[in-house]
């Protein structure tokens, strides 16, 4: 049979590579000492920015740490380091700190540019597997990225060493965002044009229907008018209020489901004898996902908006939250 006939285990080659990239995890992490709470101190007292080296693929994982630690409350970027050599390190400055990924901690590029860091007087902190490397003595502080072997059954693609570093990249960026007291708000500052930004910033009043666009009646108000007034606003519910707008009930099209299966007299009957009393409510000033999450909890598809003394200001629905983009 030949090679391209061959059967593959696919499934059994790819369990094997994940078995040795968490071992490889373990590893690192039962090597996690003193050094991790050295570069966070390092990193959290940086005035300026963390300033990301590596090349190759320690370089694509610097990228990717670089990006987590700026959405994450600790301003960074990522230099490569050939370029750096060329003029970008000018964009190195005494403020900042210096964070370099290599597995072999021997990478020519970066060694290269540690006379000018150190005679800058810039902190320096290593993610290397070799404590004994060029990089790891020089570094102000060094932390232990190493692995017994490489997922590649050749041993020479970088895959369990670059599973290790960048997991080692997010704890860093992970464990300074708890020490600055990161909140979601403040993450969500950071992707204002993405999903999760409409989720975490969007608020109540900026998506729900105001002014004549809610639907109201009056307790003593037909059902008939009821229909009529959800009929016009559109929104699949009506508020039941009073004179000064206070919140008395509401009535949802799943109301009207129920009501109708009882053969009720539509001009004869009352809202108020088939209002659901009260309704759940939310705030204008309330995030829209906490709206989201209230509909959720209760299985309902509308929320009306009330102010701190309970008079109807708004309506929304989870058509609303959809078109947002919350949901």
């Amino acid at each position: 049979m030949s090679e391209t006939s061959k059967p593959h285990h696919f499934a059994e080659l790819g369990k094997a590579v994940l078995d040795i990239e968490i071992k490889a995890l373990e590893h690192v992490k039962s090597r996690l000492d003193g050094s991790f709470n050295a570069a966070c101190e390092k990193m959290l007292a940086c005035q300026g920015r963390i300033v990301v080296l590596g090349m190759g693929k320690s370089g694509h994982i610097g990228g990717k740490v670089a990006a987590t630690l700026a959405s994450t409350g600790t301003p960074a970027f990522f230099v490569h380091p050939g370029e750096a050599s060329h003029g970008d390190l000018g964009m190195i400055t005494e403020q900042d700190v210096v964070l370099a990924f290599s597995n072999s901690g021997e990478t020519d590029e970066i060694l290269m540019l540690l006379p000018v860091i150190k005679r800058r007087g810039v902190p320096l902190v290593a993610l290397t597997g070799r404590p004994g490397s060029t990089l790891a003595q020089a570094a102000d502080v060094h932390v232990y990225v190493g692995v017994e072997k490489e997922a590649c059954p050749l041993g020479l693609a970088p895959t369990a060493s670059t599973t290790a570093a960048l997991a080692m990249g997010d704890a860093l960026a992970v464990a300074l965002l708890e020490a600055r007291g990161f909140t979601a708000e403040d993450f969500a500052l950071s992707h204002p044009a993405g999903a999760l930004g409409r989720r975490l910033l969007l608020h109540v009043e900026q998506i729900m229907h105001g002014g004549e666009a809610v639907p109201k009646v009056r307790p003593d108000d037909s059902l008939k008018t009821a229909l009529l007034e959800m009929s016009r606003k559109r929104l699949g519910m009506t508020t039941i209020v009073d004179e000064s707008d206070h919140l008395l009930g509401i009535f949802t099209d799943g109301d009207l489901r129920r009501t109708l299966e009882k053969n009720v007299d539509l001009a004869g009957t009352k809202i108020s004898e088939v209002m659901t009393k009260g309704g759940k409510t939310t705030r204008a000033k309330l995030l829209a996902a906490e709206a989201m999450r209230t509909m959720e909890q209760y299985a309902i598809g509308q929320l009306v908006v009330v102010d701190d003394e309970n008079r109807v200001v708004g309506a929304l629905n989870m058509h609303d939250l959809l078109k947002a983009g919350v949901v």
